[in-house]
């Protein structure tokens, strides 16, 4: 049974007996680009678009090969990554911008509350947008800055992005004037968060928003000189951008002494896809995988997840653990020492960070929907599933299809449908999905406010 979160508070304030405890409690850095690639950078194969920040971040920490977002677009894959839920059981299942995060709902920011962390978003929320019951600041942040709603984060000269719970003008943008590079501002305000609260232990989630939406950049360089089209090289730069950023943050936890009490993760909230001058084939974005954001294929949701602690990571360390964002909240509210709400589809990989035996799941689950924007509703006529089982990896297009079924160990661009050839996979599978889901609960919409 799930945790409420009237029970998780009252089990806090009770002085419920904590998780496994650490000498000190390490600072926890979330880094979530968006629609990243799996092979959109130098550690997971790219050769054209420079990354030297996250290919360090590779070499000093460990590089999964096997993980993968909450889902295959932007707001249930942040669901499933800060409630611990996967897309058959948590809040948000659709990109539909009125469906907030409801206030039963624990999240990650939270769960870090109740052992002390000060949490801080920046970036894109996209679980609420303004006046619903999911906004960050009723969600367990201190602090925010950046986007609430999705649609609004496609531009990268807004006329306003959100500080806390008020507008802030960015008055350089009006009348066309473009001077104010809002991923700049972001990740300024991420840097200064952790200046502010060095001395106490501190959850930073930097949900960066490039590269997606529009491909606007203030430079293209460095690859102004190449024969490239223009697209492409927006798209090159603002990884590149990116990663300068995530430089940035390195290089300010080693000046301020915080290298070795950091946990910093790294990832994409989904696979990459083609749009505003941008071709996935280009840069092999998703590198062998099959399909692009918004499929379940591997391309959809296998993404890139990189986690560094000096002195407690072994460096240039490689894990095929399949995993996905269900299992982040379980995994640091371990670290921080404290227990996670019940009945949380993720589980721990904190054994596996420190080199100590694992337990694997069992089952992987996804789910994906459209939103009829009339009804409000989810249709579910249109639900596309998928499900990964050790080596094997099923998709069902639609309800009531037969799956297809693909070796990923064989067959990682899930080429070759073999459902046909394993019907005792095919079985098993077909038992574990009538148990998959629940359906969707409703949702309180709250007063909302147009993203403009």
């Amino acid at each position: 049974m799930r945790t409420s979160r009237r029970e998780f508070l009252g089990s806090i304030a009770a002085g419920a007996p904590a998780g496994p405890a650490l000498n000190r409690k390490p600072n926890i850095v979330l880094i979530l680009l968006d629609d990243l690639g799996y092979g959109d950078v130098g550690p997971y194969g790219q050769k054209m678009i420079r990354t030297p920040n996250i290919d360090r971040l590779a070499e000093q920490g460990k590089r999964f090969t096997d993980c993968y977002a909450g889902g295959a677009v932007c707001a249930p894959s942040r669901s499933a990554l800060m409630t611990g839920f996967h897309t058959g059981h948590c809040s948000v299942r659709a990109n539909a911008g009125t469906i907030p995060i409801p206030p039963e709902d624990v999240t990650v920011a939270e769960v870090l509350k109740s052992a002390g962390y000060k949490s801080g978003l920046f970036g894109k929320w996209g679980l609420g947008d303004a006046g619903s019951t999911g906004v960050p600041t009723k969600q367990g942040f201190d602090e925010y800055f950046g986007y609430l709603h999705q649609i609004h984060a496609h531009s990268y000269y807004p006329e306003y992005l959100w500080k806390n719970d008020r507008r802030f003008p960015l008055e350089g943008n009006r009348d066309q004037k473009r001077q104010q590079y809002s991923a700049d501002l972001i990740a300024e305000q991420s840097f200064q968060f952790i200046r502010k609260h060095r001395s106490e232990p501190f959850f930073l989630y930097a949900a960066y928003t490039l590269p997606h939406g529009r491909h606007e950049v203030p430079s293209d360089a460095p690859y102004s000189g190449r024969d490239w089209p223009q697209g492409e090289k927006n798209y090159a730069a603002m990884i590149t951008r990116a990663d300068g950023y995530i430089g940035t943050i390195l290089r300010l936890l080693g000046e301020l002494g915080l290298d070795e009490k950091t946990i910093v993760f790294f990832s994409s909230d989904n696979g990459a896809v083609t749009g505003d001058g941008h071709d996935i084939r280009f840069f092999n974005s998703n590198g062998p995988l099959r399909g692009q954001k918004g499929q379940l294929y591997e391309g959809g949701i296998r993404v890139p997840m990189i986690v560094r602690w000096p002195g407690k990571i072994a460096p240039g360390a490689v894990s095929d653990l399949a995993g996905a964002f269900w299992d982040f909240l379980p995994t640091v509210a371990e670290l921080a020492g404290v227990e996670a709400p019940r009945g949380l589809d993720g589980i721990s990989v904190a054994p596996d960070l420190l080199g100590r035996p694992q337990r694997k799941h069992e089952f992987l689950y996804w789910e994906q929907h459209r939103f009829d924007q009339k009804t409000q509703k989810l249709r579910e006529e249109a639900m596309v599933q998928a499900v990964r089982m050790g080596q094997w990896k099923a998709v069902r297009l639609r309800p009531g299809a037969p799956l297809e079924l693909y070796d990923l160990r064989q067959d990682i661009g899930e080429s070759v449908n073999l459902a046909a050839d394993h019907p005792q996979v095919i079985a098993r599978i077909e038992a574990y999905l009538k148990t998959a889901r629940t359906a969707p609960r409703p949702h309180d919409t709250g007063s909302f406010v147009p993203a403009g």
